[in-house]
């Protein structure tokens, strides 16, 4: 476990934050990252994104890249299957169905009911579970145009956008999705207004029963591998019981239905009590997190490891008492000094050898970790070995689902200051391994129920870091706030302020959050964000600018569906003037994928891409680029190597049908100077060659 006395290694002048963070004699050879010690195995291992890299074992869990729950374009497949599953068709959904045979639903629900999956499953029936996309929640209806036959989604409609909605405006777009063969499905939130003359395309939707969910749920968890027949049978022998059936009645929601599932799911597979889930169900509510801190609201380390662990979860436990060690003089300082003692008996402590307090009058040692834990309704979990670790962690945790959510959501929002400390306190702590992947998803769930201006400017001060790991930590935060709806306009214009500023750490933050949900759900905003990034006033392009940008691409990359966009994006910057920061990451992705990869090894990236997987899966966008690289002095070098890679190996030739992609090269020669020089190169180089091997 490390930690930074200083800035990061990312923040050192020399260049340390450069795409080659490994030693010279690394190297890549085919989809195996050779590294000082170990290999990493790269490509579609499973799962959603799959990362490796050489970076440095802190760096690892910072360059993971978590999908977005929320899209502005195609939803996967496997995604929306996943949400689909064990779905119960709500009273109201025979309605929706009638309704959206006109072409638009605009179906109301309050928050939690499961509207967004209503949607999903509606369209998934006419469209299928690859056929559906998404709309950006600020979106203008009244100017929005389907382009093809699918089903739209737009989930959370913005007030502003509602306001310009009315019989004229929906007609007419109904109208156009019919001619184009597509529907629109839009979930707004019940306080949202809607005008009058829209009344005939709402449908106000009802939640099933969260015992139908649970049941749903069981019994399909032997398909998924989570139970067997016989389990699942057990667990929905407890569901029918009294003391469930009161718990679902009392919390209707969807989500409560799949907490239940869950819990029985834990129930049968490691033989918990009853009583201890649903004491755990009911640990993670608001108003058992508010009543654990007024009990506790007296008792610093109390309140400090309670935030520690609400801050950190999964995190080791030295992680959690070293901030919380940090946390707790500042929530003392708060309280004021300590009051005078001195006049009252004093305290007896029951613990330990009656010799030992005689001799010393107090307590030296004070409550034991587990102690402290088990004070604060937590426990540690077995140890294991992380992902990117090569010791074992200890993670620690709530007893209560939700627990962690909770309280930090009461301590951040409720108590004048808190906020401000954990800040500092975060800002003093130094880094470990995930740290900003688990705060800055917690940050971001809390800040999603913030209000008021400051909700963003907090940010700011990480924002700013010349430390990798806090630009990470908002970038995380961010996509987890983009995910709810109302908060959509709010940063991508703090996202838009901050790609335009003269500090680079801030742009490296924009970047960074490209690189994440943010960039994956909205693929078209996150380049004209990285295009703005790239815009500074800086003379050179800084090599932590340019690695976050690189990581931005990449991950963009990652996605099939993406292609296209970025690299018809790399081909403007590859058109942009000599000297300006856009050619110079032009050409640098240039120079990495023709020489080796683009991310290079070492640097952290989603997706690494070859040219040779350039010339294969996008030969006409491919070609376009290998004729403006021979053209431009800066990368004719680099592509002519990568060029005459390919050609002498005989896998790679026949992957990318070489001989046809040089013969359309090879007629381009006469309009472009670069492209003769490479075929005039190349024939000199097998014209000596011949010569030599006919004297031999």
């Amino acid at each position: 476990m490390s930690s930074d006395a200083g800035a990061d290694a990312d923040a050192d002048s020399s260049g340390s934050e450069a795409d080659g963070r490994t030693d010279a004699g690394d190297s890549y050879r085919d989809n195996q990252q050779q590294l000082g010690q170990g290999a990493q195995v790269m490509g579609p291992v499973g799962g959603n994104v799959t990362v490796i890299n050489g970076a440095p074992l802190d760096e690892t869990v910072a360059d993971l890249i978590v999908p977005p729950r929320l899209r502005e374009g195609p939803y996967p497949a496997a995604d929306v299957r996943a949400r689909l599953r064990a779905f119960v068709e709500p009273p109201t959904f025979r309605q929706c169905r009638k309704v959206l045979d006109n072409h638009i639903l605009m179906l109301r629900a309050g928050s939690g009911t499961g509207a967004s999956t209503v949607a999903f499953a509606l369209l998934a029936e006419r469209y299928g579970a690859d056929g559906i996309t998404g709309l950006d929640s600020p979106d203008d209806l009244s100017r929005w145009r389907p382009t093809e036959g699918r089903g739209y989604l737009l989930q959370g409609l913005s007030p502003a956008a509602a306001a310009s909605l009315g019989e004229v405006v929906l007609a007419g777009l109904a109208e156009l999705l019919r001619r184009s063969g597509a529907h629109l499905v839009v979930t707004a939130r019940s306080e949202t207004t809607l005008p009058v003359d829209t009344v005939p395309w709402q449908v106000v939707h009802l939640p099933p029963p969260p015992v139908e969910v649970a049941s749903k749920r069981l019994k399909t968890m032997p398909d998924a591998g989570e139970l067997t027949t016989e389990q699942s049978a057990e667990a929905l022998g407890h569901l029918a019981s009294v003391d469930f059936a009161d718990y679902l009645r009392a919390h209707p929601l969807p989500q409560d239905g799949v907490e239940v599932a869950e819990g029985l799911r834990d129930l049968v597979v490691f033989g918990k009590s009853a009583a201890s889930i649903l004491d755990d169900l009911r640990a993670g509510s608001i108003a058992a997190a508010r009543k654990a801190l007024a009990e506790a609201s007296d008792r610093a380390d109390r309140l400090s490891l309670m935030a520690a662990i609400s801050l950190f979860s999964q995190q080791d436990r030295t992680v959690l008492e070293k901030f919380s060690a940090i946390l707790r003089p500042h929530i003392e300082e708060r309280g004021g000094p300590a009051p005078d003692t001195s006049g009252l008996p004093e305290r007896i402590d029951t613990r330990g050898p009656a010799t030992e307090r005689s001799r010393t009058g107090r307590d030296l040692l004070g409550p034991s970790f587990e102690e402290r834990l088990e004070a604060v309704g937590a426990h540690p979990l077995p140890p294991r070995f992380g992902s990117a670790q090569r010791y074992p962690v200890q993670p620690v945790v709530f007893s209560g689902r939700h627990r962690s959510d909770a309280l930090l959501r009461c301590l951040w929002l409720d108590y004048e200051g808190m906020a401000d400390l954990m800040w500092r306190a975060l800002d003093e702590v130094p880094h470990h391994s995930g740290i900003e992947l688990a705060a800055g998803q917690a940050i971001g769930k809390v800040m999603a129920h913030a209000t008021g201006p400051d909700t963003l400017r907090q940010l700011h001060p990480f924002a700013i870091s010349d430390r990798r790991w806090r630009r990470r930590l908002v970038a995380y935060a961010l996509g987890e706030m983009v995910q709810y709806p109302a908060l959509t306009s709010a940063v991508r214009e703090q996202l838009r302020q901050w790609s335009r500023a003269a500090p680079i750490p801030l742009r490296c933050t924009v970047a960074e959050t490209c690189a994440g949900s943010y960039g994956l759900a909205r693929p078209a905003v996150a380049l004209k964000l990285l295009n703005s990034v790239l815009n500074g006033p800086d003379k050179d392009l800084e090599a932590r600018l340019r690695s976050a940008v690189s990581f931005a691409l990449s991950t963009l990359l990652s996605e099939d569906a993406n292609h296209a966009l970025v690299l018809d994006r790399l081909r403007e910057w590859q058109r942009a003037d000599p000297g300006t920061q856009h050619h110079a990451l032009a050409v640098h992705f240039i120079e990495s994928m023709s020489l080796t990869t683009f991310p290079r090894p070492g640097a952290p990236g989603a997706r690494r891409m070859r040219l040779a997987d350039l010339l294969a899966h996008h030969p006409e966008r491919a070609f376009d680029l290998v004729v403006t690289a021979l053209n431009d002095p800066a990368t004719h070098e680099a592509m002519a190597k990568g060029l005459s890679q390919i050609e002498s190996d005989p896998a790679q030739r026949r992957r990318t049908a070489f001989p046809g992609f040089l013969s359309a090269l090879s007629g381009t020669a006469r309009t472009n100077r670069g492209v003769l020089r490479f075929v005039l190169r190349r024939h000199r180089v097998r014209t000596v060659s011949s010569a030599e091997g006919f004297a031999s």
